[in-house]
């Protein structure tokens, strides 16, 4: 924050003073508000009131500001420009620090940039703080380093050139070349040439000349139109035909002017000159007589008048190729256009650019709008179709069936473009036309999906009860004498998506004299009227019960039945005694019919025989009693319905609107849905309503939510499509476009329909036709030679007659024959005819023939040759050497072309491709596999076709495909293959519920990709398990009545007492359809078999005869051991004694299991996720069962857990998903691409597909191979070549101007290195190359004396600009020069300067340089600069550091006799002696006597004189060399010493000249590189 202080006087004693402003606070953007504290300030420095100071000088409180938010770092951004050069640091004043002659590697330097914070949108430049909140500003400057200057640096000199041995005095010279150029203000490269006067003697013979002399042809003058008039010659002295000898030259033309103006198209021939004359070989000209030789070179010729090119004004600009922004800095383009009105001829200025390009719209964005963005969108997902999951053979079994199940829907996917509105806030307009999907960027939404089609399935229900009684409809309104019997079933198992709902559970039979409540009579025991037995009365009990067996009011009954007592019988001592009556069998048949009745029996049994006197018992048909059952038809009654109608609008609901919403689910409004209810006769059809019970019939109308109207939603119509700019020929086929919508939304419930039309096309409009335009020639003119004054005058030739030059016009027509601009021609047609052509009028003594002949005819013969001819004409026939066929040739012969091609095939073979059959194109053909895979195939081979001589030719001459073809397979991919599944097993549990399990097995494992195998058990199966319910009274047992007892003792007289009774039972079918049909014993429940055989008892006459046992009395629901149950009989028969009977009651604990049970819901396991019969995959259900379970583990009724009220298990089915096998899905193969080679060897064709879908589940996975290739035929290819340049040709003449030529020949090879190439004809090759391959230079040949240039040298190493060895560029740089020859001193100032070209280059090293010096030797030694690869060079070394070349003594050697050895000390000359001073320096010389007639050296070498310290050499005074004796005679000690040290220096002679032997070193090219500017850290040590 700033501190702002505003002194403003109101009076002298007060100023406002303001604090910091605050943070930027507000919305986001540019609505935020910073604010501070202003107060009044006495000028002592106290606060006072606002009032004292003026208010109208108080300073702002309040100012606006940007509020920066998180969301802001996507809108703005750093913009950093590039570093700016580096320049040297300045000093505190502000001046540039010059350079310092002593640096050593580089100097510190400082380079800078722009830093702005910009909005992204339109790039404009806002407040820094904003970037600032998200990222540091960057550094704004950075230190940096500027190498030292370096000056030019050249390698060796070469070595001298050889002497000529002519005699002619004569240069030898040598050169160098530059290694690395001066850099960085470095001094400038020194003279690359040295030449010398060679020091060869010259012997020539008395008289000979020492000049030689050269014929030197000059360069052709321009061309120019001859005089209208002849020729005047003015004076004739010696010509001049230089270029500019209109000037110089003695030879004058008349001035004239022409008389007309020539268009410039109009080719205009006329003439040019050049010099020629003779040269000495120290430069200077000679007479022209001295050069003669027997051809002089022509000075004249034939040429055309030069006219530029000439074009049109430029076109307006286009419109600007970008004209919008998108947040990219690229510009954009436009481009004019300009044409050829008249095209170059003779050496006129070819014709410029036709075309200029420049960028446009690279600032001023704000004015541009922005660009358009691109994105995806989609329709909704269309219906869900099984049959997209399914190959053709799964598609055939279900074809008459309904699919459910897994499935695959799709949608459409298109792109769409968003247009940001400008404004204060932007915002994105959606266009919903669709648009090319090559705009959108990024991957596109899934086209499809799986999706599941939901199954229907049936439910499971219980069999069905016993008929009820007859009773009432309504039983509180009961009219007439019409009832029904009901009979019910239950749902064990909800049906699922069943529109018409389950099963019908309640069945009806229309009946008479229904009764609603009855009296349930029970008789008490029979009471005697007197004594023990006899006649008696039992008494009636009556219980008023309805018709579900509840006992209700007795008001609800008739009247009580009379009597209320019945009379009955108590069997005496001696009578016979008969059970009651057993309890009435089950019916026999659930119905009557013609052929069957319901039947139901009960029976008595003889207790005890009579005694003497006592009553009989009754006959046997009297023990058993018969009745008619369940005598209704065998027709049932029930209500069926139809399915619920179409949810529709009612009028008496509409009070509920469409605010109401059912489960949470808005709706549009609440309807009616109905449907029809019909009274059924089982076998029959349907009946009369009436005839069902009417409480039971179901509803006919339901309110239901109407579901909401959804109208067809349509994109607008795509742009149509562009109509091809190009134009077309007036054969070609119209061009269509075409335009489409998507529907994104199908009508649904009564909407809108979709439109028709989706797609629309029409013949494109406008479409120019291609212009024909060709070229007209007119006739050549005659032939125009030089004109004659201008022969006569040179040569003095009259005949007219040579080489000349004819023209002729060319004009642009159109196709109808008006004149056309010639750009049209020249961009429609063939290149344009040659203007201009050679001629040739022959001379009388030239040679003249006829036109060539047509060639001959050739054979079908490989071997075979064509000829044509022609002969000599005229005088030509008489001259000889018009007959020499060498010269001119008069029968020309080529070989025929030959027809045998040789085949040989190229590459390896290509993938094995199968071919692609048509498929018809609808909905889902992309997931279908419509195209074949898998199977028959070929496989191609590339081949290079060759003619005879081995030239590759077209390949459609050995093959028409380009291939050789083989067949192959590619193996189809086998699924896993299961068996069918085995017949369900049979229910685990014979009552109740259960489970049941059915399996398949493996028979085929998968193999080449197919379809994987489900996960298998150790036996290779597959299970799948169902709960199962069997009805536990289906099958039941049936008993017959017991025998009579048979008493076991036949000696028994009174046949009474203990025996056995017998009794036949059976299984029988108690189901509905079974009939009490008997069925094998197995069926019914084995732990409940009925006895067959059974003790039983005839009671003897008097004694006590009791009834059979009752029930026992209930358990309670818990079972307590210490709560008892009971069960009664009484007393049939009392015996005559007074015998007691035998007790009439018993008593036992409730046990658990024994005799007392508890029970509970038991659940079986879930199914497998079962799928419908219709549906292969997808949503599935898993189903478990409920059932009534004892405590022993026995199934029981669901009555006996209901009559507890258990909580009852709620979810009993749930929904579970079967994993789809989604085989992967595949597109089309793209179509082949174009060769990745026009021509040659090694090109690839390519194809592709893309997957679609992975594979999901079991299904087969994608193939590896998505793309194919196949190589391409060889094509030959042909390749203009370009041979070497010749040497430099002077026509005519030894020295001066000529040309050099180089050939232009068309090559055909298969680009390949290892076939050479081979010449074919110029036009397979087609056009010629560009202009800057010219096949003809003019050169120069220098004439002796000359000064001339050599050629380039070779381009040197590439060098980097470094310091210390480190590199801080990636591009180096080389060089290569020229240097001048000097022939002549006389000449050199006229010699041209030497040349330096450098170039970048990359993969540079980094180079330094050090001085190099050699031995001392007399004081000499050699000194040289060496780059660090070892070639030596000149510069490069500093030259501050350079050694120095030759040593001195100090003090100088200026006594007699002395000299200056290589240590740098003075010594004597050999015959003296060294007499030293005592301070060590050499004092004189003395002659050593004898020394001349001895031949030994007595020299002695003296060391490195040092000066002596004067402590020592006070010690050492007397200590002097005394070399004489007083006497004046040497001492014997002197010669000693002479003779050793006379050895000693023929050993270091012998030594130094072993070790100092100088060996020559490597020279080598050192790099050069550009100037650079280097970053450093700052902490580089200078």
């Amino acid at each position: 924050a700033h501190t702002v202080v505003d002194k403003v006087r109101k009076v002298i004693s007060s100023t406002s003073t303001s604090g910091h402003w605050g943070r930027c606070i507000g919305d986001c953007g540019s609505g935020g508000i910073r604010s501070r504290a202003v107060w009044c300030v006495h000028v002592e420095g106290w606060t006072t009131h606002h009032s004292n100071c003026e208010l109208r000088d108080k300073p702002e409180n309040q100012r606006s500001c940007f509020q920066v938010c998180d969301w802001h770092l996507e809108l703005f951004e750093w913009e950093v420009s590039e570093w700016q050069i580096c320049v040297l640091v300045p000093f505190a004043r502000g001046e540039v620090k010059p350079r310092t002659t002593d640096c050593v590697t580089a100097q510190h330097g400082l380079q800078h940039r722009s830093v702005h914070c910009i909005q992204k949108l339109n790039r404009t430049i806002v407040a820094s703080e904003i970037c600032q909140y998200f990222i540091p500003q960057p550094p704004v400057e950075q230190a940096c380093l500027i190498p030292c200057p370096r000056d030019c640096v050249v390698s060796e000199f070469s070595k001298w050139s050889e002497c000529s041995k002519d005699c002619v005095k004569s240069l030898q010279h040598r050169t160098r070349f530059v290694i690395s150029p001066p850099l960085y203000g470095g001094s400038n490269c020194p003279n690359l040439t040295e030449s010398r006067v060679c020091d060869v003697p010259i012997s020539c013979f008395l008289g000979e000349e020492e000049y030689t002399y050269s014929l030197q042809v000059g360069s052709w003058s321009k061309c120019r139109l001859p005089h209208l008039k002849e020729v005047s010659l003015i004076g004739r002295t010696m010509l001049d035909f230089s270029s500019d000898s209109a000037e110089r030259s003695t030879f004058k033309l008349q001035s004239y002017k022409s008389h007309h103006y020539s268009k410039p198209w109009d080719v205009e021939i006329g003439y040019q000159t050049r010099q020629v004359r003779c040269t000495r070989s120290d430069g200077k000209n000679a007479m022209l007589s001295l050069c003669m030789q027997e051809t002089i070179p022509p000075t004249f010729q034939s040429c055309v008048m030069p006219k530029d090119c000439e074009t049109s004004v430029w076109s307006v600009w286009s419109t600007c190729s970008k004209t919008c922004h998108s947040g990219d800095l690229s510009p954009g383009f436009r481009s004019r256009h300009r044409s050829i009105k008249y095209i170059a001829v003779g050496t006129g200025k070819e014709c410029p650019e036709l075309e200029e390009k420049e960028a446009c719209n690279i600032g001023g964005k704000e004015l541009l709008h922005p660009c358009p963005r691109f994105s995806w969108r989609t329709s909704e997902w269309k219906t869900c179709q099984v049959t997209l999951l399914f190959d053709g053979q799964d598609l055939r079994r279900h074809k008459h069936t309904a699919l459910c199940g897994g499935g695959i829907q799709v949608r459409e996917v298109y792109c769409v473009q968003s247009v940001i509105e400008s404004g204060t806030h932007h915002k994105l307009k959606e266009v919903t036309r669709p648009v090319d999907k090559k705009l959108c960027v990024g991957p596109a939404p899934s086209a499809s999906q799986l999706c599941n089609v939901p199954c229907s399935s049936d439910g499971l229900v219980s069999s069905w009860s016993a008929w009820g009684p007859c009773v009432h409809e309504n039983c509180q309104d009961h009219q007439g004498r019409k009832g029904f019997r009901m009979r019910q079933r239950h749902v064990i198992m909800e049906p699922i998506g069943m529109s018409q709902g389950g099963p019908h559970l309640v069945e009806s039979i229309p009946c008479e004299d229904p009764i609603c409540y009855q009296w349930l009579i029970s008789e008490g025991v029979c009471v005697p009227d007197h004594g023990k037995c006899g006649h008696g009365n039992r008494i009636l009990t009556a219980i008023c019960k309805n018709n579900k067996g509840e006992e209700v009011s007795h008001i609800l009954c008739s009247e009580l039945p009379q009597p209320e007592t019945m009379v009955c019988e108590v069997p005496c001592a001696m009578d016979c005694v008969v059970n009651d009556w057993s309890e009435w069998s089950s019916c026999s048949h659930s119905c009557s019919s013609k052929n069957a009745e319901g039947k139901q029996s009960r029976t008595k049994s003889i207790l005890a025989l009579p005694g003497e006197g006592g009553k009989p018992c009754p006959p046997h048909r009297a023990l058993q009693e018969y009745r008619l059952c369940n005598d209704h038809i065998c027709t049932q009654l029930y209500w069926e319905t139809s399915p619920w109608g179409p949810c529709s609008e009612d009028t008496l609901v509409t009070a509920l609107n469409a605010t109401i919403s059912w489960n949470g689910e808005a709706t549009c409004g609440v309807g009616m849905q109905t449907r029809k209810v019909f009274c059924v006769k089982n076998n029959f059809g349907q009946v009369t309503n009436k005839r069902c019970p009417d409480s039971l019939r179901p509803e006919t109308v339901r309110p239901c939510l109407l579901p909401c109207k959804k109208d067809c939603v349509v994109t607008p119509f795509s742009e149509w499509t562009h109509c091809s700019t190009t134009c077309q020929h007036d054969n070609a086929t119209a061009i269509k476009q075409f335009r489409y919508r998507i529907i994104i939304q199908n009508a649904a419930n009564g909407g809108q329909d979709c439109p028709d039309t989706l797609y629309e096309e029409r013949e494109c409009e406008d479409i120019p036709v291609c212009p024909v335009y060709r070229w007209k020639t007119h006739k050549w003119s005659h032939c125009v030679l030089v004109p004659d004054s201008v022969r006569q005058g040179i040569l003095g030739i009259n005949e007219a007659c040579g080489r000349g030059l004819q023209s002729r016009a060319v004009v642009c027509l159109s196709d109808n024959n008006h004149a056309a601009d010639v750009t049209e021609c020249m961009k429609w047609t063939e290149p344009m005819p040659s203007l201009v052509q050679e001629c040739l009028i022959p001379c009388k003594d030239d040679c003249t023939f006829t036109p060539w002949s047509k060639f001959t005819a050739c054979s079908s013969d490989c071997e075979s040759t064509k000829s044509r001819r022609r002969s000599l004409t005229g005088r030509s026939r008489k001259r000889d050497k018009c007959q020499n066929t060498v010269v001119y040739p008069q029968v020309e012969t080529e070989a025929c072309p030959c027809e045998m091609f040789i085949t040989q095939p190229h590459g390896n073979w290509s993938d094995c491709i199968i071919a692609e059959g048509k498929t018809e194109l609808q909905l889902g053909t992309r997931f279908q596999g419509e195209t074949k895979q898998c199977g028959e195939g070929v496989r191609l081979r590339a081949i290079a076709c060759y003619d005879k001589t081995g030239k590759l030719v077209e390949p459609s001459y050995c093959s028409s495909s380009g291939y050789i073809e083989e067949s192959c397979v590619i193996p189809c991919p086998f699924d896993c293959k299961l068996s069918d599944w085995s017949s369900w097993a049979t229910c685990s549990s014979s009552c109740g519920t259960g489970m049941k399990i059915r399996s398949k097995w493996l028979k085929e494992k998968p193999y080449n990709g197919g379809r994987p195998c489900p996960t298998l058990d150790l036996k290779n199966q597959v299970y799948e398990a169902v709960p199962c319910y069997t009805e536990c009274n289906q099958y039941s047992w049936v008993v017959e009545p017991w025998s009579p007892c048979k008493i076991n003792s036949e000696q028994n007289s009174l046949h009474c007492g203990d025996g056995i009774q017998t009794r036949k039972i059976r299984c029988v079918n108690t189901a509905e359809d079974g009939e009490g049909e008997t069925v094998p014993i197995t069926l019914c429940d084995q732990s409940e078999i009925p006895n067959e055989l059974q003790k039983c008892n005839l009671y003897c006459p008097n004694e006590c005869v009791m009834s059979d046992w009752g029930q026992w009395s209930q358990c309670p629901q818990v079972c307590d051991p210490s709560i008892m149950q009971t069960r009664t009989r009484h007393v049939l028969r009392s015996p005559l004694n007074t015998r007691s009977c035998p007790k009439d009651s018993q008593m036992q604990p409730c046990v658990l299991n024994q005799n007392c049970f508890q029970y509970q819901y038991n659940l079986t396991d879930w199914s497998t996720c079962q799928l419908s019969e219709n549906a292969t995959c997808g949503q599935g259900i898993q189903r478990r069962l409920v059932s009534c379970m004892r405590s022993d583990g026995k199934s029981v009724t669901m009555n006996y857990c209901e009559q507890l009220n258990l909580e009852k298990p709620e979810k009993l089915s749930i929904h579970c998903l079967v994993e789809c096998a989604v085989n992967c899905q595949l597109s089309k193969w793209s179509t082949w691409s174009e060769c990745s080679n026009t021509c040659g060897t090694g090109g690839q064709m390519i194809r592709t597909r893309s997957i679609i879908m992975q594979a999901q589940g079991e299904g087969r996975l994608c193939p590896t191979q998505l793309t194919q290739y196949r190589n391409c035929p060889v094509k030959p290819c042909y390749t203009w070549i370009l041979g070497t340049w010749s040497p430099c040709k002077v026509e005519g003449g030894q020295c001066g101007e000529g040309f050099q030529i180089r050939n232009l020949t068309c090559m055909v090879h298969d680009a390949s290195m290892s076939v050479p190439s081979k010449q074919v004809e110029n036009a397979l090759c087609g056009e010629l190359p560009s202009k800057d391959n010219a096949l003809q230079l003019p050169c120069s040949v220098p004439c002796p004396g000359d000064c001339h240039l050599t050629g380039w040298s070779e381009w040197s190493s590439c060098e980097l600009t470094c310091i210390d060895g480190r590199s801080f560029e990636t591009t180096g740089r080389q060089s290569r020069s020229r240097t001048f020859i000097i022939q002549s001193f006389e000449n050199q100032d006229n010699c041209p300067e030497q040349v330096l070209e450098t170039r970048p280059c990359s993969g540079g090293k980094c180079y330094n340089y050090a001085w190099k010096t050699s031995l001392w030797r007399d004081n000499e030694r050699t000194v040289w600069c060496q780059r660090s690869d070892g070639v030596n060079v000149t510069g490069g070394c500093s030259v501050q550091t350079q050694p120095a070349e030759t040593r001195h003594c100090n003090p100088e050697c200026k006594k007699p006799f002395t000299y200056c050895t290589q240590s740098g000390v003075c010594s004597c000359e050999r015959g003296y002696t060294e007499i030293m001073r005592s301070n060590g320096f050499l004092d004189y010389c003395m002659k050593v006597p004898g020394s001349e007639d001895k031949k030994a050296d007595v020299k002695t070498s003296a060391g490195k004189n040092k000066p002596v310290n004067s402590k020592m050499h006070d010690i050492f005074k007397g200590w002097s060399i005394q070399p004489f004796n007083p006497d004046g005679r040497l001492k014997i000690w002197v010669y000693g010493v002479s003779a050793g040290g006379f050895l000693i220096i023929l050993f270091l002679i012998f030594t130094s000249y072993l070790v100092c032997k100088k060996t020559k070193q490597h020279q080598s090219t050192p790099p050069q590189q550009k100037p650079l500017t280097f970053a450093y850290d700052g902490d580089l040590d200078m």
